[in-house]
Parts: structure tokens; C-alpha cells; sequence
């Protein structure tokens, strides 16, 4: 259900109208080469929504592009070793899903461009200088979580009228320090101004959650809220299952969960901003390219990758609200 007043967050990406990828994607003799760095153990939404941008834009895998894969099992530990994989194997661009990953990606290369899809703060990771000017060699998506977190806390306390004590399921490792501070500064100050009990609880991987919700209902929770979260996102079907079981309503960042029976969401849609990263990405594999873009820049210029992707321009999209049919009553 859409909302009468749509909130606004922020795009990361040069924004072309009209670019000519059918016409000229393969290269002689080779094909070019995407390298796609997901933080879990199988593809996520929004690398899904990435796969099925590149087919909307006329390429398919093995005909006319080529594509790398690598997971990390929800291991930070492992995120330096598979992008510098990647670096190794001279792909020519390289997708990573989430924020965390792509601090290993800049890490290991400053040349070869970097597209990163769903990241909460690039500005407060240090992925970027500035989301005006990003300089180096990466773009993106952006749905500047921290900003939603309190719009959150008002649609379910609307929903619920008696809540009182509210449980915040979150992931500790989920983007850099900055940001997670920001979010759980945002967090506190949310439920302490709508009165609201907060109970922190942490997963810090998918075999936590479980525990969680035990944590969660013997803290007599009313209600649980998501913070923003690759992994938390990844496990969306396991997480409306433990609600349901545990009996709590909760809000969510992303329609998947609604989708899966939960109560509600409100947020942009992951798989959306993977499809629209996915002109990004095709745009650092072409020698040159032209681009006409709709806010700002220069109709029509010949651009080469590596200034195309350090020359971000802002779009604006709606984030929307949600909605479930159940509420889970005691």
C-alpha cells in the first residue's frame, strides 16, 4: 500500500535516458566479464534483481556477457580473499552486494570500477567522498537506511495503539562502524520519543536468529523491528516464520518480507535498485560510451568508464509502505 506522502532517499549512479548497450556489448573474441561478490552463501534478492536488469537491457549470460561469481558465506573474513580474486581474474567491473563487501573490493583495486547495490551510508563507510562528488572508482545504490528508522517506529506504533516495549533485531556487522552507530543512535532515539520500551538484540549470523527471537519473547516484546541488514534481508523467509511462531507483529526495511506474510514493511525495493545498478555495470564494460544524462553533466558526451563511474549523479525514488493482512494476536 503506497503512501499519500512519499519519502525520498537517495540513488547513487549516473543517470542515463538513452544508452546503446544491445548495439555494441560484445567485444571481439570476448565477451565482458562481470564479477559479482555476494556476502552470503547464494544469491540475494538484489542480486537476482541484478541478473534480471542485465536480461532487461538485452544480455544474457554466456551469449553476450560473462559472469564471476563469489560467495562469503556471511564471513567478513573472506571478503579481501574473493575480491582480490576477482582483481586477479581482470574482470572488468565488479558488482558487490551490500557495503561490507565493498570495503574489501576498494581494498583490493583502484582501477577496475566498482558498482555497489544497496548500501545504507557510502559517505559514512568512507566508500565515497561524497554522494555530489564520490570520486575514485566506485557507484552505486543507496537507501540511506539510518534515515528511515524513525518513520518506521511511527507506522508500527500507528498499527499497534498498546505497544510499549518493542524488540530491534539487528546485525552487528552489517555496514561499517559509523554507520552502525548512526543507526543505533537513530534506533534509540526513535522509541524514546514515541515512549516505547527498546530491547536490542543482535545476530551476528544467520544461526543466531532463532536464539533471537527466544531473547525476544522472554524480553515480552510487543512488536520486533528490523535494522537494515544484508544477512538479516538473505534470511527474509526464515525471519517471518520465527515471527509467526513467536506471535510478534514486526516492521520491516523491504516488501519481500510482506510478501512472505509478515505485517509490514517500509523501504525502497532492494531488487529494483539491483536492476537499475545493473546499466551501471554495463556501462564500466564498454571502451567508450555515450551517455546522456537527465540531471546535470553533458547531453550526449563521449565518456569513458573510469570518469562515468567517478561522476555519480542523484535520481530519486519513492520508498513505499507495505502492508500484511495478520496481526498476531496473544
Amino acid at each position: 500500500m503506497a503512501m499519500k506522502r512519499r519519502e525520498f532517499i537517495t540513488l547513487v549512479g549516473g543517470a542515463a535516458t538513452a544508452w546503446p548497450f544491445a548495439a555494441n556489448a560484445q567485444q571481439k573474441g570476448k565477451l565482458p566479464l562481470i564479477g559479482v561478490l555476494n556476502p552470503g552463501s547464494t544469491d540475494t534478492p538484489g542480486a537476482v534483481g541484478f541478473y534480471e536488469g542485465l536480461r532487461a537491457l538485452g544480455y544474457t549470460e554466456g551469449l553476450n556477457i560473462a559472469i564471476e561469481r563469489r560467495y562469503g558465506d556471511w564471513n567478513t573474513d573472506r571478503f579481501q580473499q574473493l575480491a582480490t580474486d576477482l582483481v586477479r581474474l581482470k574482470v572488468d567491473v565488479i558488482v558487490v552486494v551490500s557495503t561490507s563487501p565493498a570495503r574489501a573490493a576498494k581494498q583490493a583495486t583502484s582501477t577496475i570500477p566498482i558498482v555497489v547495490g544497496g548500501m545504507a551510508d557510502p559517505v559514512g563507510d568512507e566508500l565515497i567522498v561524497s554522494l555530489s562528488r564520490p570520486g575514485g572508482n566506485i557507484t552505486g545504490t543507496t537507501f540511506l537506511g539510518p534515515e528511515l528508522i524513525a518513520k518506521r517506529f511511527g507506522l508500527l506504533k500507528d498499527a499497534i495503539s498498546a505497544l510499549s516495549r518493542v524488540a530491534a533485531l539487528w546485525h552487528p556487522a552489517a555496514y561499517g562502524k559509523r554507520t552502525m552507530e548512526g543507526m543505533l543512535r537513530e534506533t534509540e532515539t526513535a522509541a524514546q520519543s514515541l515512549g516505547l520500551q527498546l530491547q536490542l538484540v543482535p545476530a551476528v549470523g544467520p544461526g543466531d536468529l532463532d536464539g533471537a527471537f527466544i531473547t525476544m519473547t522472554r524480553g515480552h516484546a510487543d512488536a520486533v523491528i528490523l535494522l537494515p541488514s544484508p544477512m538479516l534481508y538473505g534470511e527474509h523467509k526464515h525471519i517471518v516464520e520465527l515471527a509467526a511462531k513467536s506471535r510478534l507483529p514486526a516492521m520491516y526495511a523491504a516488501r519481500e518480507f510482506v510478501e512472505d506474510g509478515a505485517l509490514m514493511s517500509y523501504g525502497a525495493s532492494l531488487p529494483d535498485l539491483f536492476r537499475r545498478a545493473a546499466r551501471y555495470a554495463l556501462a564500466a564494460t564498454q571502451p567508450r560510451l555515450s551517455v546522456r544524462h537527465n540531471r546535470g553533466g553533458l547531453a550526449g558526451s563521449e565518456t569513458p568508464p573510469t570518469r562515468y563511474v567517478g561522476e555519480c549523479r542523484q535520481l530519486l525514488a519513492s520508498a513505499t509502505l507495505h502492508s500484511g493482512n495478520t496481526l498476531w494476536k496473544s
